[in-house]
């Protein structure tokens, strides 16, 4: 499973980050993503990282 980051939609709330810091990173007011890959044992919590973005700006592919 992998998510993206729309950055021109992302509004830098850091609700993904505070789901799923082990997926999700914030530097400078912008999020990003630290893996390639989710690792399974993080698939869920990244999974309600995107349903809880306020912009959806999280998408999983």
């Amino acid at each position: 499973m992998k998510v993206v980051v729309d950055k021109d939609t992302c509004t830098g709330c850091g609700l993904c980050v505070d789901s799923c810091p082990e997926v999700f990173d914030m530097t400078d007011g912008a999020v990003s993503v630290k893996v390639d890959t989710v690792p399974a044992e993080n698939e869920d919590s990244a999974k309600q990282a995107a349903e809880d973005c306020p912009v959806e700006a999280i998408s999983v592919e």
